[in-house]
């Protein structure tokens, strides 16, 4: 096991795929070179020095044994640059400038890594200009948050069928020209980032050769298409398809997908990731797709925001059998796509938890000793103990099979009319559907809970999360700024004010309050269904905002009970997580994949290894998929 700074590395294993058929395998290893040949992509995107830092710092590595310096190394192998992962905030380096000096002479590096006030943060989420506050490089240099949004506006404004517009500004660098005019610079074969994209197609290529059906090899035809072209409506048609592709056992995500490394919210961080399917953990997500339309129609939310007809929701538990880009080293454990609203309306989207993934995570957090830690009673530790490996994946099916693909945009709205408090509110849309309906008797009826106790542990674990033991993420004296962050604050703090305010009203015990025990903060929930009625009520509020493109009732709600914190009680929790000695951040080692062939050259197996760690497996990726 790997520790260092907040972070540990954890192995997951590939369950069965020694038993799957070589023909698989052999899918399975192409869509997994494709999925790490994009390494150097995110690190370009996620700041114009990154890829010179890197290059810089693995040449000083075998030069010495500076404890500080190798932290500082594994800390930038982690977050794919010099940011943190999941604070955006700059590393400090606690070598010294003078140290450094030793070993390079180039003046912008040395202050781009050393001095704290030179690119502070990747993605500024405050301030009057969004861009010029972020470190990330989707912009060029000059461009101001005003220009790009008018901009784009004006992409918008002049498309011919504004229903059905592609995601204007996804898949490109947005740049200044000498006379002053902005022109995109498109990630495409013979654009930006070319070389590393003519490397994934490669792959593409001779994965499309092992595919498991026509459908499959459609699929990767249109990604091929839209890697040459970089046409956004290629894309579109591209997800369609994909979204058609509910039949193989292995899938995967190639490309750029996630726009929460874009302060605006519009371009997208490249990832690439394979899974296979768990045959007997996916019929928990197949009761849910096919409940799909009962779930719709039983939602708390206004009739004209409920979709009539829910198309197309496929949902899966599958195993990962690489993690790339953006879901490297850090992954989700949770995955709905595509992110197009009106693809999702019209064809459906495609859900997946991670199965081995989480079963990583709850094998790190046995004995921990944080549930005693943070936990109100004996009592409610056990009832976690019992109820939470099943309810926190259930959760995550609700949350990414359903909960982002309920609901529909009135017509006219923008998908991006939130803007920067769109993903936060949309994460706290999905959020919430998982909460309100973990609670329903349905889940019992459809065999998805024992019994219909078990949803409690799932309310006291994620309410006692968004408002006090996520703080140890996050350092002193800042507020919270990643969107899954702010979307638990959200719900947590808006459903304590709640019940506060209705407790003083009534004069009863409030359904849900912080309370203090032995010099302690701990979250008591005295009422569990009247909590979850508060969860029904912020769920149809949340999901009006989303309908309507209320982009003023979004940024009081993300402003007012998301971002800021309470100094006393940061102090404690820090403090208390501090005496467990466990690292708030975990991520993985990516398995090693190697062909094995006969004396005539012809592939015979695909073995699988566990061996490599994680500082080994980073430099080993530095020089075999260096492209930029």
């Amino acid at each position: 096991m790997t520790r260092f700074a907040d972070i540990e590395i954890l192995h997951y294993k590939v369950p069965g795929f020694e038993t799957l058929p070589l023909r698989t395998k052999l899918y399975i290893y192409h869509l997994a070179e494709a999925a790490l040949w994009g390494r150097d992509i995110l690190w370009d995107q996620n700041g114009r020095y990154n890829l010179q830092i890197r290059h810089l710092l693995e040449s000083i590595l075998p030069k010495t044994d500076n404890e500080d310096f190798w932290t500082y190394m594994r800390q930038v192998w982690f977050a794919n640059g010099i940011h943190h992962h999941y604070s955006t905030d700059k590393f400090q380096p606690q070598f010294s400038e003078e140290w450094l000096r030793q070993y390079t002479d180039d003046e912008t590096l040395i202050s781009v890594i050393m001095n704290p006030e030179v690119m502070p943060k990747r993605v500024c989420q405050s301030g009057d200009d969004l861009i010029k506050g972020s470190a990330s490089n989707y912009y060029g240099e000059g461009i101001t948050q005003q220009q790009a949004e008018e901009f784009y506006n004006r992409m918008k404004a002049s498309d011919p069928n504004p229903d059905q517009a592609p995601s204007y500004g996804m898949n490109s660098r947005l740049e200044l020209n000498t006379d002053g005019t902005l022109q995109e610079n498109v990630y495409r074969i013979g654009g930006l980032y070319g070389a590393a994209i003519k490397r994934i197609c490669g792959e593409l290529e001779q994965a499309r050769d092992f595919a498991e059906s026509e459908q499959q090899k459609k699929v990767i035809d249109m990604l091929l298409e839209f890697y040459h072209t970089g046409d956004l409506t290629t894309f579109d048609q591209y997800t369609i398809e994909w979204v058609k592709e509910t039949e193989g056992i292995v899938d995967f995500i190639n490309g750029f997908t996630e726009t929460y490394g874009d302060p605006l919210g519009l371009k997208a961080s490249w990832e690439g990731y394979v899974n296979y399917r768990d045959a007997e953990a996916t019929k928990r997500a197949d009761l849910l797709s096919a409940n799909a339309q009962w779930f719709e129609d039983h939602s708390p939310v206004d009739e004209r925001f409920k979709k009539k007809e829910c198309k197309g929701v496929s949902a899966r538990v599958v195993n990962a059998a690489i993690l790339g880009g953006d879901l490297y080293p850090s992954s989700a454990i949770g995955i709905n796509l595509p992110n197009s609203n009106w693809v999702r309306a019209a064809h459906g989207s495609k859900s997946v938890t991670i199965g081995n993934l989480t079963a990583a995570y709850e094998e790190a957090a046995k004995g921990s000793g944080f549930r005693e830690e943070f936990v109100i009673d004996r009592k409610t530790v056990e009832s976690m103990n019992r109820y939470s490996a099943v309810t926190d994946d259930l959760h995550t099916d609700l949350h990414e099979c359903l909960g982002h693909g309920s609901g529909q945009l009135l017509p006219g709205v923008d998908q991006d009319a939130l803007g920067v408090y769109g993903a936060t509110i949309e994460e706290a849309r999905a959020d919430l559907f998982g909460l309100y309906y973990i609670a329903d008797h349905k889940m019992t009826e459809l065999g998805l809970t024992p019994d219909d106790q078990a949803w409690r542990a799932q309310y006291y674990g994620y309410m006692m999360n968004g408002a006090m033991a996520q703080l140890v993420r996050i350092k002193r004296g800042r507020v919270i700024e990643e969107a899954h962050m702010r979307n638990r604050s959200l719900i947590a703090h808006w459903c304590l004010e709640q019940a506060r305010y209705c407790g003083e009203c009534f004069g009863t015990k409030p359904a849900m309050e912080l309370v203090r025990r032995e010099g302690k903060t701990y979250l008591l929930i005295n009422d569990y269904i009247t909590l979850r009625q508060y969860v029904g009520q912020l769920l149809a509020e949340i999901q009006r905002i989303k309908s309507e493109g209320d982009f003023l009732a979004a940024k009081t709600l993300v402003e007012k009970y998301a971002i800021n914190i309470d100094d006393k009680l940061h102090e404690e929790m820090l403090s208390r997580y501090e005496t467990l000695h466990l690292s708030p951040y975990k991520g993985f080692v990516n398995p090693v994949y190697t062909l094995v062939k006969d004396e005539k050259g012809n592939v015979t197996d695909v073995k699988v290894s566990y061996d490599e760690e994680f500082d080994e497996q980073q430099l080993r990726y530095s020089r075999q998929y260096a492209t930029l």
